[in-house]
């Protein structure tokens, strides 16, 4: 028989308080890595599609190349509402702005910076866009009910409407760009900006992936670019 050994209240008190220490230290530890972790993550992982005016990421994504190659699909957002600014009006209420046209226009000569010999254009039947796409072309646009409804937007969608060794434009809404991105990874991406666009292209795998975002005002620099890209 095994002999009973009394062990000090005291001694178990201390184990138990050693071993709790040890525990809250393990603890302390895991948070602070998970926390690193998390920073790391959110500091690397962008929370909205690149700027592609910044270090030449227009190159880097081979979006020059595949513009030539007739492989690329932009969205633009319509220009400022008129019922969301004391500017005027360029018409009806429903419409755009005086100035959201002529934003539009600059962002439409920088477009056709690239070249347009082989794009379909395409645009959400509301005043807004409409005006939008008359402004960034010089002429009205085809209309498509679909480019309104944005809550079914996918890219499969988009790229159902793109033919082949033709770039596509569509002239459509936030709330439609903002649904794109959301499925591609992006769930948290800033609102895009009036007459800002989204640049889609196959990756490897011939899949559309979102390759990034130029704001209107970014356009001027990103025309320096392409001009001796493009020649």
């Amino acid at each position: 028989m095994r002999e009973h050994v009394n062990v000090p209240p005291a001694l178990v008190a201390g184990k138990l308080l050693n071993s709790a220490s040890k525990f809250r230290v393990l603890l302390t530890a895991s948070g602070i890595v998970v926390s690193l972790l998390l920073l790391t993550g959110y500091t690397c992982w962008p929370r909205s599609p690149i700027d592609l005016v910044r270090g030449k990421n227009m190159s880097r994504a081979g979006l020059y190349e595949s513009w030539k190659k007739g492989e690329v699909v932009v969205l633009v957002r319509h220009g400022e509402r008129c019922d969301r600014s004391d500017n005027e009006c360029l018409g009806p209420k429903d419409g755009i702005t005086r100035n959201g046209s002529q934003v539009s226009a600059q962002v439409g000569r920088s477009l056709g910076q690239l070249g347009l010999a082989q794009t379909d254009i395409l645009a959400s039947p509301s005043t807004r866009t409409a005006q939008t796409a008359q402004s960034l072309f010089g002429h009205p646009v085809a209309s498509q009910d679909w480019l309104v409804d944005c809550e079914n937007m996918n890219l499969g969608r988009v790229m159902a409407h793109k033919a082949i060794n033709r770039n596509l434009v569509l002239v459509t809404h936030s709330e439609c760009i903002g649904q794109l991105e959301s499925q591609q990874g992006y769930p948290s991406a800033e609102t895009s900006e009036y007459d800002g666009a989204v640049f889609i292209s196959l990756d490897k795998r011939n899949r559309p992936v979102i390759r990034g975002i130029i704001n209107p005002q970014d356009w001027k620099q990103l025309e320096r670019e392409g001009v001796t890209e493009t020649t």
